[in-house]
């Protein structure tokens, strides 16, 4: 391959990465996900740390992490004692992050046909983040405890690569900060050792291109309003 197109490949597959909210029930082999991992973990990371750990869901325990999620989800007063461990999100949303979480969301829930007065219909929608929207594939990631915050930035170059390795195999994915809610459940249900904090979570297969809410594509800043040349 040349490098023109290798430049082309490899734009391809970032830019045609989208979090994906439903997928088809077709398997994903194990060697492509043995081997999307490998090419992932040469993420860089500070001093050659490798920060980040995965658990690959499949089958049975894919099914029971997602049960055992949607029982206390599902169950307002119970869901209520579960909390976050860390602030992905801003304590205080402000201009322009607060009118870009709003317009994501209600452009994925116009396409559900989701309206503002529709709570049941959103929380439904919401649920599916602990099916993994579908996906044969649930990867659950976590970091040690022991780890400071550039191992968390080095995290997410990490993660960026899955995403990638992943459309470069013809598959898609959806980061899922939803899973931190539920961290207890996720521990609990798969044995992670205390030292283990969860990151998040992320869904993984092939999309299913007949759902509307595969259509979604996310609005980007221009270039202008993030990047400042200086000479």
């Amino acid at each position: 391959m040349n490098q023109f197109n290798q430049q082309q490949a490899v734009d391809q597959a970032i830019t045609s990465r989208r979090s994906i909210r439903a997928f088809l029930p077709t398997a994903v082999p194990r060697a492509d996900l043995e081997a999307l991992l490998e090419v992932a973990s040469r993420a860089p990371s500070g001093s050659n740390t490798q920060p980040w750990k995965v658990y690959v869901l499949t089958g049975a325990i894919r099914q029971q992490l997602s049960d055992a999620i949607l029982k206390v989800y599902l169950n307002p007063d119970e869901a209520a004692s579960h909390k976050e461990e860390y602030d992905y999100y801003p304590r205080e949303w402000v201009a322009p992050y607060v009118d870009r979480r709003r317009k994501v969301g209600w452009d994925l829930y116009a396409l559900l046909g989701l309206t503002r007065e529709n709570k049941a219909g959103m929380q439904a929608q919401h649920a599916r983040n602990y099916g993994f929207f579908d996906a044969p594939v649930g990867l659950i990631f976590t970091i040690d405890r022991v780890l400071e915050q550039g191992s968390w930035l080095d995290y997410g170059m990490f993660l960026q690569n899955i995403m990638i390795a992943a459309r470069a195999r013809g598959l898609d994915t959806c980061p899922q900060a939803a899973f931190t809610q539920f961290h207890r459940v996720i521990a609990d249900t798969l044995g992670l050792p205390e030292n283990e904090q969860l990151v998040c979570g992320m869904a993984l297969g092939y999309a299913d291109h007949s759902k509307t809410e595969n259509t979604l594509v996310t609005e980007r800043a221009s270039l202008s309003d993030f990047a400042k040349f200086m000479e």
